[in-house]
């Protein structure tokens, strides 16, 4: 599986949103040029984030986005199906009940082992990242961001908030 680069977009924008004070806004456009990505397809993600009420839009001079929820509430896996949506990683078209093997409908067990596996996996895969919020995520960036990187990023912070 696969999943489209504006899962990544959303995760770091909501992590940054998740650093702001209570009364603060991001624009689109702003998030945009702090990650380096492509204004118009962010402007999707934080739509489809904000559909989903982990972001709001602040309308005003002021106004952008914001999250809509505490960063302890939101998990990745909300943030991934806000973007991707719900549907499972498998998708099992029935091919055993086709070709000149196939027997009788009736005869076949409800799920193959293939599909129950695959079903096991893309459990497995959302219960994982159903335990990691943004919130965790933020305690680790003091591990994983370079101090450069952070200093630099919160002084573009401050100059954009003014």
């Amino acid at each position: 599986m696969r999943l489209g680069e504006p899962v990544e977009w959303a995760l770091h924008c909501t992590t940054i949103l998740a650093l702001l004070p209570d009364d603060a806004a991001l624009p689109a456009s702003k998030l945009a040029e702090f990650h380096g990505v492509p204004a118009a397809y962010l402007a999707k993600a934080l739509q489809s984030l904000s559909r989903a009420g982990i972001v709001e839009s602040v309308p005003g001079r002021h106004g952008g986005y914001r999250l809509g929820v505490p960063a302890a509430e939101v998990t990745i896996l909300d943030v991934v199906e806000a973007v991707e949506g719900h549907e499972t990683s498998f998708r099992c078209t029935e091919i055993r009940k086709r070709g000149p093997a196939k027997v009788s409908p009736r005869l076949y067990s409800p799920v193959c082992a293939i599909a129950e596996a695959m079903y096991r996996a893309d459990e497995a895969w959302r219960a994982e990242l159903r335990k990691t919020t943004i919130a965790d995520l933020l305690g680790r960036l003091a591990t994983t961001v370079p101090i450069e990187a952070a200093v630099k990023g919160a002084a573009y912070l401050q100059e954009v908030l003014s």
